[in-house]
């Protein structure tokens, strides 16, 4: 696919502007098909046809630090910025080989309680087990596994009754009633500080800090949010010895940040905050909220990618009151 009418329409009429992507795990095609939460993993197929496609259409990939540069400035033409959040072990085995392929950036918003080890990574543990297993036990008997399809219904429905501040106590008794090694499991998927070490001098990988322990920011008081915000800066600098620019909030919708929310991450020393609310970057832009558009792994088509870079999936989102 080369173009599209939305594409070709934003080329000619919208001018210029920045699109910025975010995501948070990825996993080769072949891998992506089974996954019991596909949706959460971007088939890396896609994402090599999406880097490329924007190459011949003449977007510039960049950094947040060029962003800011941009909006500051001279937007200088179409630029896209690439962010994943929370950041696994796959970002640095997946996803970061694939932007140097590319020889692009990408920015990675690093929770530092995923190397620290402090935070249950019960979703991908969870997915895990289901994909390699035929059948679990839950509290209530076992649950058959036979194919695919159970294994997503099933990963839909634990996930749905764990979500919430029980979710790591949930996990770590399904692990136990499993036979499941908790630690072995989360190293299994984590990023680790050696791994974020080896990056930190890389020019095309930019790190920056998505809280201690993803909690949902604008529902702590000040001095836990504070905490939040800060405390994942003065860790990613004490350990990568690097200074740390940029922050993206944890779900990142109007009801999980505000007014409140961003005037912290100024305070901690930031130089932007990311959300999630869909849209595009322009001139002037605040960089205190800027916004991001997610690209769900069950969306494989570059017409979904097309809806973002036009603005499209902004403007409905906006009508539709999902911000």
């Amino acid at each position: 696919m080369q173009g599209g009418p939305l594409i070709g329409w934003a080329q000619n009429r919208l001018g210029r502007r920045g699109c910025l992507f975010t995501f948070h795990r990825a996993a080769p095609s072949g891998v992506w098909a089974d996954l019991p939460n596909r949706g959460f993993h971007l088939d890396l197929g896609f994402l090599d046809r999406l880097l490329g496609y924007l190459r011949r259409t003449g977007w510039a990939v960049v950094t947040l630090d060029e962003v800011l540069r941009r909006v500051e400035g001279d937007l200088g033409g179409r630029f896209v910025n690439f962010s994943v959040d929370d950041c696994y072990r796959d970002t640095v085995e997946e996803v970061v080989p694939l932007f140097r392929r590319h020889g692009v950036p990408v920015t990675l918003f690093v929770t530092t309680g995923i190397p620290d080890g402090t935070l249950p990574l019960w979703g991908a543990g969870l997915e895990e087990v289901l994909r390699i297993r035929d059948r679990v036990l839950l509290p209530d008997g076992p649950l058959p596994l036979p194919d695919a399809e159970a294994r997503r219904a099933a990963y839909a429905r634990i996930a749905a009754l764990w979500d919430g501040p029980d979710a790591g106590r949930h996990y770590r008794d399904f692990c136990r009633l499993n036979g499941i090694d908790e630690e072995a499991m989360h190293w299994r998927h984590a990023i680790s500080w050696d791994m974020l070490e080896r990056l930190r001098d890389d020019p095309l990988v930019e790190i920056g800090g998505h809280t201690v322990s993803h909690p949902r920011i604008a529902a702590l008081d000040p001095q836990a949010a504070s905490a939040e915000i800060a405390g994942c800066r003065t860790r990613l600098e004490e350990r990568l010895g690097r200074p740390i620019r940029h922050f993206a909030f944890p779900y990142g919708r109007a009801g999980d940040c505000g007014p409140r929310d961003f005037a912290l991450t100024r305070q901690a020393g930031f130089s932007s905050a990311a959300t999630t609310r869909k849209g595009l970057v322009r001139q002037a832009q605040d960089v205190w909220r800027l916004p991001r558009n997610t690209l769900n792994g069950n969306h494989r088509s570059l017409i979904a990618a097309e809806a973002h870079l036009s603005g499209a999936s902004g403007a409905a989102a906006r009508v539709l009151r999902r911000v």
